[in-house]
């Protein structure tokens, strides 16, 4: 089945499951996650796989939480992701549904040491740092929310008065598009509203990709 649009009762369940986060309240509503939620996730991945193959492979992300170093013990994402990336931290497609709408990013979501020292390196040279800048500019200029974790000092060795020091705090770095919950959402035009999300995001996968890359660290 191609994708349609997210079901009539998606945000619904969400809603449902901010206010109760429990296992009775998902075996009680278990269906309409996957005939709402995750059935046109999947759907939806697979009419963008084509396009976007180029960064890896579609990806649902699993509902449950992982709560094993965690202080918050709920035991349910409130929200279902989506990506398509080759590797954390490369580049990434990502998609959202949750209580907030729609949401679409790009860019690095994660960063190895390794590919945080490789991310710095790239920002730091005048050609490839001031190439991100004029990339995170077109993406503001439409309407793009750029964010990730920062350091609330410089990195060691930096110097106070770098022309991108903002940029070489980031932890990580990525674009964020939000839509509130409207009636586009159950509808085919979502796919729509996803493809020219990932197409603008497309040139800071790009620079990610060719610059940061896939960690060569193992992942936990």
């Amino acid at each position: 089945m191609g994708f349609t649009g997210f079901g009539e009762y998606a945000i619904d369940f969400y809603d449902g499951l901010v206010a109760d986060n429990s296992k009775p309240y998902w075996n009680a509503n278990v269906e309409i996650y996957r005939r709402d939620v995750r059935g046109p996730m999947e759907a939806l991945l697979a009419e963008l796989a084509d396009e976007f193959s180029d960064l890896g492979e579609p990806k649902v992300f699993r509902p449950y939480r992982d709560v094993r170093f965690a202080n918050d013990k709920t035991p349910y994402k409130t929200h279902c992701g989506g990506v398509i990336e080759a590797g954390r931290g490369g580049g990434a497609c990502y998609v959202e549904v949750g209580p907030a709408g729609l949401r679409a990013g790009g860019g690095c979501f994660h960063l190895a040491s390794d590919q945080l020292a490789r991310f710095r390196q790239a920002v730091d040279t005048d050609v490839h740092g001031r190439a991100l800048e004029r990339i995170l500019d077109d993406l503001r200029d439409q309407g793009w929310q750029i964010a990730g974790e920062t350091l609330k000092t410089r990195p060691r060795g930096v110097p106070a008065d770098h022309p991108r020091l903002d940029l070489l705090r980031h932890r990580r770095l990525y674009a964020i598009h939000t839509w509130e919950p409207d009636d586009t959402l159950h509808e085919p035009e979502c796919l729509d509203r996803v493809r020219r999300a990932w197409r603008q995001v497309r040139a800071l996968n790009e620079w990610a990709r060719d610059h940061v890359g896939v960690s060569a660290q193992p992942r936990r």
